[in-house]
């Protein structure tokens, strides 16, 4: 059964069961503040977990793209090393929201593992939760066990504890027991020597568990005490590759044809083969697993950056690369050639993996060269480390320092000091990385209180695409603490002018005018769990009040102006530029716009003008704003409305029209272009191959912008004398300045030829060396050029320069390489040494260093002491 029939017949059989099959949510999480990434597969419905939301299906079942590589679900480290972790899987699960409960969801997945997939039941474990005996006080789950028992023996239902058989969503939020299946694909031998049931959970690799059913019946407070759920609800989840790995017939999920075709590519490619050799095995598992989680990342509209959830998938892509780079011997970029294989074997599923094939493959590529070029670096500073160490162990902290800041792995820096017969500092690296990892969890702990509820109607209402003032009621709060941004209140209204931070655009900010007149600050508005949570830093001190909520109007006027610009300039791209450009991202914030889409190349001045001249064309138009909030998703498609690769969309959309430009959107928007006024582009340049980034200011601050070069301009004219044709000015002293700077380089060329003599001339010999050390009045590059002009004219030269430049001690050593390997003699050692009389520090090569100090007096110290070096 391939793996395309085994998801087939999932969503068929729970289709029959009256589930509504939906789409897998986007792996890349953009509205909930509390998750990066996808990380299970009741991510997306946690809404009706929390009694939010009500769904409008009972029953749903889909596929889940899932990502577990940050914060508690975190299987990164173990990936490649055994057969069944992953960084991205697939999460198969069936869901109840307050339908049907225990009884449903064991018979049916009993029926689809044993009549469905025919799996053999002799081969089934399943496990109870057994109760705790902790501050919870948990009764055994007698309900599962009873249900259980009249479908399997006895002896394979297995109690386990809270640990395993008790699933929390968070440290607070729903929770409730589960009871596991497990499957043992053992040879019949191996069962009969050990008993299936003593393997369950001891993370045997042929033992595993496939399903989990989770039984929602509990909601976790703030204080750690349980309360029950008013409905209770089914969360299922079946690991997808699994699940294949037991259909297939094979003991290892990367033997099934989910991976096969991609190890396949990998072995082409590198040359090694999969199955002789352990560390092989292991580098091509990590390549093959995590190119298809960038892939999909990547597809979802997350690309790899130095912060957030970009630097998660940075992380990923260049753990596979180091494994490629140390065991596959790949020092070229080879992981982009996997994505069209990728493409062929998952885009009938997943067609965002074909539509977004050539972005893919230009992301990883360029990512593939700048950490290749990384390592390279990395290399030539830890040969420095090695040269400059007087010890057998290398220091953790320098380890350290290469990992943090040149992204250098750890592992590799292990494996070039065993083969050159050195030992790390592993406990000085372990302690450096742990206080690290200290620092960035205290400064992002966040604790939270549990809401206090005023009113049982939690019914939420956003008016605010209408109106920017109203009366409201406080429906619930809490408080929040962070070491950021200290006490803070969340406070959810019932209703709200408000608008959430969402789809590039920031939150609105504004007021709660009381009824005495006391005011409470709203400092940022966001979405959590389909509740638009409002922020402050003070409370109202009478909480039950009727508020005037105000929304600053002055600043949500101006976002208006910038998001409708941002629809807008796509507009002006892809007529520009072509139907090619996709949007990969915007920002939109009160002060400017930010947007990303894909384009090859760095646009021309003409492609940017006509780009300007294209959006203040719609803004002199005067295009009313044409808004439909209710309209189904086909129907917008079909209207010709622009959707984003990495949203999810519901049954209805709400669409904006501008003229021509249409597309689905949530955000707010100006009632004509004409308020806009004008639009101006600040900046554009690359953000990642093949991904272009424009910045852009609108209204009030074109006007600002208009000023500032005005007031500039004025400036300019006043240095240049007042001349009518400034920029003509301007060339004519640059003309004279180049001239000005030949003149300068030849009166420096001769007087460096003339001062070559002189050196000459004061080199004395001792002990074979000709060696001289003398200050001269040269910048860096001119000392550079003498001391290797000499060198190539003079053997066993030892020639030693320092230099006054601006109160900055500057010393060059040059050593003849003839020195350097008959007489051991090292640039780079002896100006490290040198530079502690310069309160300074330095490198470099064995045959040429620099340093560089604060204290220019300490050169003629430097000089007695590197001649006392030679002579000895």
């Amino acid at each position: 059964m391939t793996s395309q029939e085994v998801r087939a017949q999932f969503l068929n059989f729970f289709k029959g069961k009256e589930h509504k099959i939906v789409p897998s949510a986007p792996m890349v999480i953009k509205d909930d503040p509390t998750l990066m990434f996808t990380n299970a597969g009741m991510n997306q419905f946690k809404e009706f977990f929390l009694g939010n939301s009500e769904a409008k299906s009972k029953r749903v079942a889909d596929t889940q793209k899932c990502l577990r590589v940050s914060g508690k679900h975190n299987d990164l480290e173990e990936v490649g090393k055994d057969t069944y972790h992953h960084t991205m899987f697939e999460m198969l699960g069936n869901w109840s929201f307050g339908d049907y409960f225990k009884k449903e969801a064991i018979e049916w997945a009993w029926e689809l593992l044993t009549e469905t997939y025919k799996i053999d039941k002799d081969s089934l474990y399943v496990s109870v939760f057994e109760g705790s005996d902790d501050a919870d006080k948990l009764e055994m789950d007698k309900e599962a066990f009873e249900l259980w028992k009249g479908i399997v023996p006895e002896e394979r239902i297995i109690m386990g504890n809270k640990k395993d058989n008790f699933w929390e969503m968070g440290d607070q939020g729903p929770c409730g027991p589960c009871s596991e299946i497990h499957v043992d694909i053992r040879s019949k031998e191996e069962k009969e020597k050990i008993p299936g049931a003593t393997l369950v959970n001891q993370d045997h690799p042929e033992v595993v568990e496939i399903w989990n059913l989770v039984f929602m019946q509990y909601n976790r407070k703030a204080d750690g005490s349980l309360e029950s759920l008013p409905e209770k609800h089914v969360d299922t989840g079946m690991g997808f590759e699994r699940l294949c790995m037991v259909l297939q017939g094979v003991k290892s999920n990367y033997d099934t044809d989910v991976f096969t075709p991609l190890i396949r590519e990998i072995e082409t490619i590198t040359g090694h083969k999969y199955g002789k050799n352990e560390d092989v095995d292991i580098a091509i598992r990590v390549v093959a697993d995590h190119a298809r989680a960038v892939s999909f990342a990547i597809a979802d509209g997350q690309l790899p950056s130095n912060n957030g959830a970009g630097y998660v998938i940075r992380r990923i892509l260049r753990r596979a690369i180091r494994y490629g780079f140390t065991f596959l011997d790949t020092s070229k970029p080879f992981m982009y050639q996997l994505v069209k294989v990728l493409g062929e074997t998952m885009g009938k599923s997943f067609p965002e993996l074909k539509e977004q094939y050539q972005l893919i493959e230009n992301v990883i590529k360029e990512e593939e060269n700048s950490f290749l070029s990384t390592l390279e670096q990395g290399l030539v500073l830890l040969d420095s480390i090695i040269a400059s160490s007087k010890d057998k162990t290398i220091s953790g902290g320098k380890a350290f320092e290469l990992y943090d800041t040149f992204g250098f792995p750890i592992d590799l820096t292990s494996l070039i000091l065993e083969e050159k017969g050195l030992k790390l500092d592993k406990e000085g690296f372990d302690k450096a990385l742990q206080e690290q990892k200290d620092r960035s969890r205290a400064a992002s702990e966040i604790s939270k209180e549990d809401w206090t509820i005023l009113t049982s109607d939690s019914d939420q209402e956003f008016i605010g695409y209408d109106s920017l003032e109203t009366e409201v009621k406080i429906v619930k709060y809490r408080k929040v603490s962070t070491k950021k941004d200290g006490d803070q209140y969340q406070l959810v209204f019932n209703l709200t002018p408000f608008y959430a931070e969402g789809g590039g655009q920031v939150g609105d900010k504004g007021y709660l005018e009381a009824p005495n007149g006391d005011v409470t600050y709203i400092i940022d508005t966001k979405r959590e769990n389909n509740e638009i949570v409002h922020f402050s830093e003070t409370l109202p001190k009478s909480i039950s009040e009727t508020f005037k909520a105000s929304v600053d109007k002055r600043q949500r006027w101006r976002t208006a102006s910038n998001h409708t610009a941002t629809h807008l300039l796509h507009q002006a791209l892809r007529e520009v530029l072509g139907t090619h450009v996709e949007q990969k991202g915007s920002a939109v914030h009160s002060k400017y716009l930010r947007f990303d889409f894909s384009h090859f190349s760095k646009l021309s001045v003409k492609e940017l003008r006509d780009v300007e001249n294209f959006v203040n064309a719609r803004i002199e138009g005067h295009l009313p704003l044409e808004e439909n909030r209710n309209i189904p998703i086909k129907q917008a498609l079909a209207d010709g409305a622009m959707a984003l690769f990495g949203e999810k969309y519901g049954d209805t959309v709400r669409t904006i029209r501008f003229g021509q430009s249409i597309e689905l959107c949530g955000g707010t928007h100006v009632e004509n272009t004409a308020d806009i006024w004008h639009f101006k582009i600040v900046s554009e340049g690359a953000v990642a191959a093949g991904i272009r980034r424009i910045e852009a200011i609108t209204s009030d601050a074109v006007k600002k912008f208009y000023f500032e070069n005005n007031r500039m301009l004025y400036e300019i004219k006043d240095l240049l004398n007042n001349a009518q044709d400034p920029v003509k000015a301007v060339q004519n002293i640059q003309e004279e300045n180049t001239a000005l700077r030949k003149q300068v380089e030849q009166l420096s060329k001769d007087k460096a030829k003339g001062l070559k003599n002189e050196l000459v001339a004061e080199l004395k010999d001792i002990n074979g060396i000709q060696f001289l050390a003398k200050k001269v009045n040269l910048d860096a590059a001119a000392i550079k050029d003498i001391s290797f002009e000499m060198g190539g004219q003079i053997s066993n030269l030892f020639l030693l320069l320092g230099a006054d430049k601006d109160g900055k001690a500057l010393l060059s050593c040059y050593i003849s390489k003839d020195l350097v390997s008959n007489k051991g003699l090292n640039a780079g050692q002896i100006v490290r040494e040198l530079g502690k009389f310069i309160q300074g520090g330095g490198g470099g090569q064995p045959f040429f260093a620099t340093a560089g100090g604060k204290n220019p007096s300490g050169i003629e110290e430097a000089f007695e002491h590197a001649k006392r070096l030679v002579v000895e």
